[in-house]
């Protein structure tokens, strides 16, 4: 069956709820339409420049480099009951130990950082699917996921290279850093599609957007621990939804420590509620999409 007809109402020319699993039928159904776009756009980031991919690890490199001399060297921000687990004294594997943890922080929010800056404007750059073909739009999202998640594999591989100097191998539980963040990455993709719709019919959306993104780098525990947090305004990151991905990834990569199945499930069902969600009003708002752009 194909999975349109999962969620779209045949008998009366209406569509109906999407089913809970409609988000992840869409993308198995075009898997073939999905990864070829996203191909092509990393394809096109690139080309013509003269370093081509290695941009993909320069640009990340480049902001660990500021991000560690501000927070790690002028600010003096440190994960000192972490290091001194780790059994590290000297100030200047301290500083490495820094730098990779906040490297790690950033690889999820730049997933979320990256989906969310092009969404609003993602339907109006694909008007010409929306105009002139007959075209699953609901696929967009997907494909620009996969460059997002591409672009992390590759600061992956860098951070994993540069543990490896430092500290040697990460320890086993860092096979599990994919599994940790799919919470995080069905909260990114939910809001993909919300602000992909809200894009096209509030042009503030994008600015807005941008203005989120910000105090969301702050409001997360990307620069420092979340033990550093004052109890009084801990809630407050707690309810930020990148702070449990964060938390998890660092806690399986860098020191063995597996999330609480109870903790993760909960995340998991929050993550999937806010991917249905989005989707839906995405599929409810779609229709007069030719209408705007």
């Amino acid at each position: 069956m194909s999975s349109t007809t999962t969620y779209r109402s045949r008998a009366n020319g209406r569509t109906s709820w999407p089913t809970p699993w409609a988000p992840v039928q869409i993308a198995w159904h075009y898997r073939a339409l999905i990864v070829p776009l996203a191909r092509r756009e990393i394809e096109a980031r690139y080309r013509g420049s003269a370093l081509g991919l290695l941009w993909a690890v320069i640009q990340p490199l480049l902001l660990l480099a500021v991000y560690s001399f501000v927070f790690g060297t002028i600010l003096q921000v440190r994960w000192a009951s972490d290091a001194e687990a780790r059994g590290i004294v000297d100030p200047e594997a301290s500083r490495g130990h820094f730098a990779l943890l906040l490297f790690a922080g950033l690889i999820v929010f730049n997933v979320f950082s990256e989906c969310t800056s092009r969404a609003p404007s993602l339907m109006r750059d694909h008007a010409v699917f929306i105009k002139k073909v007959v075209f699953p739009v609901e696929v967009l999202p997907w494909s620009m996921l996969l460059v997002a998640l591409f672009n992390a594999a590759v600061a992956g591989a860098v951070l994993t290279l540069f543990h490896i100097l430092l500290f040697g191998l990460p320890p086993a539980t860092a096979w599990l850093a994919p599994l940790v963040v799919i919470p995080t990455l069905c909260i990114v993709l939910g809001l993909s599609w919300a602000l992909a719709s809200m894009g096209v019919y509030l042009h503030d959306t994008r600015q807005a957007v941008g203005l989120l993104i910000t105090m969301t780098l702050f409001l997360s525990p990307v620069f420092y621990p979340l033990a550093a947090v004052p109890d009084a305004y801990a809630g407050f990151l707690h309810a930020n939804p990148l702070t449990a991905g964060i938390e998890a990834l660092r806690g399986v990569y860098f020191f063995g420590i597996l999330p609480d199945p109870t903790s993760w499930l909960l995340y998991f069902a929050g993550g999937w509620a806010t991917l249905w969600c989005g989707f839906a009003w995405f599929h409810f708002t779609k229709r007069g999409f030719a209408d705007v752009v």
